[in-house]
């Protein structure tokens, strides 16, 4: 448990677990520079010195997302940038690729907002092809389709460099991409990729508090943004980009987490993003063999992703007969590690692992040991 108190000097004073214990699918754990970079002291939000705050934080930021575009920060949840995807990229009719709970969510948002909306759904587990995008795309005028770069219900990653592909070849289609367990965690070139907007949240790869969501817009978003009528106030991409062309955002943002991520943005860019990248791959190998270990020592896990579709940020695991995952994840918990049961209809029978963020092959070891334990 964390606990803080006021010493005699009346400084704030926090006590920790040790970092490297707490593994759910996001939050992910964090740092205590980064949480500790909250407790600056607040700033005028249109003054020059959130204005220097936010243009010095714009470098590091297309680095992550693979960009010469700016990078939009939101005071929100990624679900809000999800609906600003949606309510600013989509003319009429979207394609929504659905293969878990967060794809399903935002197949519901593009109908929440009254646009005529397809689900082309694959089992969970599985991703989507771009044959079957490319077919279903022939058989009916869309303008847009959204899908989920990592689904974090599944443990799944969508090719979506292949499936970017054949949405352009479609025509005057735009592709809508949440990649929340995806940036700074998994390869997104957005550019190279031409994903016409992507999307994050602070809380996953990130390793920063929940409260801020991330995105790109490339230029065909813009120019649909700019006639879309229905794209509301809050995510008004127009008067996102407007705004951050003078280094300053729409609304009041969430200051204290601009200050965790400006921290958190030079901790990344010492370890450069291909080395987060390769460091979030070696954890999701590691996941993979010990769950092959753990079936050849008569504890019969599974991946549910099949291999070549697997996140490196989370594993979702299968788990043998007569285990549930409520279970495992409270028993681990008595051990003092925090995992996630699985997510909607796969709660009893799966478990999963966010191993993303800072943690490390070492920490994962750790957690995987007392994990064979449990299972065993």
């Amino acid at each position: 448990m964390t606990h803080a108190t006021l010493d005699s000097d009346e400084q704030i004073v926090v006590t920790r677990p040790r970092f490297g214990r707490f593994f759910l699918p996001g939050p992910t754990e964090v740092r205590a520079e980064v949480l500790a970079a909250q407790l600056r002291p607040m700033i005028g939000h249109r003054g020059a010195p959130m204005e220097a705050l936010i243009a010095g934080m714009q470098p590091a930021l297309r680095a992550v997302f693979r960009t010469a575009r700016p990078v939009y920060i939101a005071s929100s949840s990624a679900t809000g940038l999800m609906e600003a995807a949606v309510r600013n990229g989509v003319r009429r009719r979207v394609l929504s690729l659905v293969n878990g709970a967060f794809s399903e969510r935002f197949y519901q948002i593009a109908q929440a907002c009254g646009f005529e909306a397809d689900a082309l759904r694959v089992p969970l587990g599985d991703a989507h092809t771009p044959e079957l995008v490319a077919g279903a795309l022939r058989g009916k005028a869309y303008d847009a389709v959204t899908v989920v770069h990592s689904e974090t219900a599944t443990g799944v990653l969508n090719p979506i460099a292949d499936l970017a592909r054949v949405v352009h070849d479609a025509g005057d289609v735009v592709i809508l991409v949440d990649s929340v367990t995806g940036i700074a965690g998994a390869p997104v070139e957005t550019d190279a990729w031409a994903l016409d907007f992507v999307l994050t949240g602070s809380q996953k790869a990130l390793a920063l508090p929940p409260g801020l969501a991330l995105g790109v817009a490339q230029e065909p978003v813009l120019a649909r943004a700019r006639e879309a009528k229905g794209r509301g106030i809050y995510f008004d991409l127009v008067e996102f980009d407007k705004y951050l062309s003078k280094h300053q955002t729409p609304n009041t943002p969430a200051l204290s987490l601009f200050y965790a991520l400006q921290v958190q943005l030079e901790r990344i860019a010492a370890e450069g993003i291909e080395g987060r990248w390769a460091r979030h791959a070696s954890m999701a190998e590691r996941c993979w063999e010990w769950a092959d270990d753990m079936t050849q020592r008569g504890v019969p896990l599974g991946v549910l992703a099949p291999p070549g579709f697997r996140s490196p940020t989370v594993t979702c695991f299968t788990l043998p007969p007569g285990t549930t995952g409520p279970a495992v994840t409270a028993a681990l918990a008595a051990r003092g590690f925090t995992i996630g049961a699985g997510y909607g209809e796969l709660k009893d029978a799966t478990i999963r692992i966010g191993h993303m963020g800072d943690h490390t092959v070492a920490e994962l070891d750790a957690l995987l040991a007392q994990l064979a334990e449990v299972l065993s």
